[in-house]
């Protein structure tokens, strides 16, 4: 018996003659192949995911984000949203944002000659690249544009601090 070379351990035990006679430009896919499937055993969890799955998709926040001395800028464009149906939750190195723009169709969808807007839930998660005040942070919506400001800690920044003694209490 010969040894199995390398990569048919790796692949499994099939010989390369056996991949040979399979590649082969006469060779007939069918009952005979190690590699075919019959018809009975097709997987239809494609289907199945894809019917159970028609929920509206949510869509991605497109935005800016840059830094300045001591702060760091987030501004997304949030028009037709109410600033009160914009959820932004803020962790020293992360922010998410979320909120719904709902549509107002006015035509019917065979009316429509582009249809380019996103109607809709979204949401964006950013990772900071710096830690920031939380309790400090500011947004504010003009025309549909959404600022956020973020301070920087300051990791320079030091205090002195008193060492309190309970020696004199009993």
């Amino acid at each position: 018996m010969k040894k199995p070379s390398f990569l048919e351990r790796l692949t499994g035990n099939q010989s390369s003659d056996e991949y040979d006679r399979i590649l082969d430009d006469e060779h007939q896919f069918g009952e005979d192949d190690d590699l075919s499937v019959e018809e009975d055993q097709e997987d239809d969890t494609w289907e199945d995911e894809a019917e159970s799955t028609h929920t509206p998709q949510e869509g991605e926040l497109p935005v800016d984000m840059y830094q300045t001395d001591d702060m760091i800028v987030i501004r997304a464009l949030v028009a037709g949203v109410s600033p009160n149906e914009l959820e932004i939750s803020i962790t020293r190195d992360m922010v998410t944002l979320r909120g719904v723009r709902e549509e107002y169709q006015e035509a019917h969808d065979d009316g429509y000659f582009h249809r380019e807007l996103f109607w809709g839930s979204f949401s964006r998660t950013l990772l900071l690249p710096e830690e920031v005040a939380i309790d400090e942070a500011e947004a504010q919506e003009k025309h549909g544009l959404l600022e956020i400001k973020l301070p920087k800690l300051d990791k320079h920044r030091s205090t002195q601090l008193k060492v309190r003694s309970n020696a004199g209490h009993k």
